[in-house]
């Protein structure tokens, strides 16, 4: 396969080791395989995917500004939005799937969880930790909203509008009989194993059907 040579690598790289859970899906990637990127933003991920573990490469983004900047890099990404399903993929026609930091911001997860399992093999999802230390201490000291430094919007101008926790997601996982390949807990640029749930900003978890 003839590889696709990318504007700005650096600044692409850069993109992409500088966001830790970036790294960890990377690594969970096997090299060759067919990769789907829900909500793939300008292209960061799926172009090192790309250019460094030589997949095939497909992105669905729902800012037309974002697809046209994937479109530049060469990046095989339409304009669609994942709330309204994955229609036009068969089912296990991807490797992977994933989603990064943005289940939270969707519409209907559970649903947009199931197309995921359908079209693709293995499916990585991360997201921010709402059960954080931190998020319960801004709720309990000021009675409002909890912001973080990682998080912080209003109530009223959130892209987040459902809060999960590394807890909600073990027991989503028990109740649609799912197997956790992976899960790997992020605290800054560290990963942590002790009290995930109180101490992780962001989960990432590899999954599949039984």
């Amino acid at each position: 396969m003839t590889a696709i040579v990318f504007p700005q690598r650096q600044n692409l790289v850069k993109g992409v080791l500088g966001r830790r859970d970036f790294a960890i899906i990377s690594g969970m990637v096997e090299p060759g395989s067919k990769v789907l990127d829900l909500g793939c933003g300008e292209g960061e991920l799926l172009a090192w995917l790309a250019e460094h573990k030589n997949v095939v490469a497909r992105g669905v983004e729902i800012s037309p500004a974002h697809v046209q900047q994937c479109i530049a890099q060469g990046l095989s990404v339409y304009q669609g939005d994942i709330d309204a399903g994955l229609a036009d993929y068969p089912d296990e026609c991807f490797d992977f799937v994933i989603l990064s930091q943005t289940l939270q911001e969707t519409h209907r997860p559970l649903e947009v969880l199931h197309e995921m399992l359908r079209v693709g093999r293995r499916v990585i999802v991360a997201f921010p930790n709402f059960g954080h230390l931190a998020m319960r201490l801004s709720l309990l000291a000021t009675g409002r909203a909890p912001k973080s430094r990682a998080f912080p919007y209003e109530w009223y101008n959130s892209p987040n509008i459902h809060f999960l926790s590394v807890r909600d997601f073990e027991e989503l996982a028990i109740e649609e009989d799912l197997v956790v390949e992976r899960r790997i807990f992020l605290a800054g640029n560290r990963t942590i194993a002790l009290w995930p749930n109180l101490r992780a900003q962001v989960a990432v978890y590899l999954v599949r059907r039984k």
